[in-house]
């Protein structure tokens, strides 16, 4: 198992409060699910929770910091995934307040989505029934 294999794993156990935690490989990183809805980040061994306007000033009242990238031509900074404080990330005990915010602020992403909208059928031309001709 590699170190990245070991920082998922832990990150995992972490956040197995909120249920089962699957992680998928994205951008560089992976993303940490409950139920279908991402709730948290790794990238590079750090664990980035899924925040917004509601809970974003409570991780940075508590020391965390916004997942931060190098773009083409400046560093760009994602608003909406925060580290935990430090220690969260001691035990799930620890993290369990810290990942409930992730989940709801998800929660709430979620809902504020548009619901998608049923595929339209394409229509079909209809066959003409003629027998062939001799």
């Amino acid at each position: 198992m590699t170190a990245r294999d070991e920082d998922i794993a832990w990150f995992r156990e972490l956040l197995e409060p909120l249920g089962a935690i699957t992680a998928r490989r994205m951008f560089g990183g992976a993303g940490l699910y409950v139920e279908g809805l991402m709730v948290g980040l790794e990238i590079e061994g750090t664990l980035y929770l899924k925040t917004d306007a509601s809970s974003r000033e409570l991780f940075a009242d508590a020391g965390g910091r916004p997942f931060v990238y190098d773009g083409r031509d400046k560093q760009v900074t994602v608003a909406s995934y925060w580290t935990p404080p430090d220690d969260a990330m001691d035990s799930p005990e620890a993290m369990c307040p810290w990942a409930r915010l992730a989940l709801e602020a998800a929660l709430r992403s979620a809902a504020a989505k548009p619901a998608k909208k049923p595929a339209k059928k394409k229509a079909t031309a209809k066959r003409s029934r003629k027998p062939a001709k001799p």
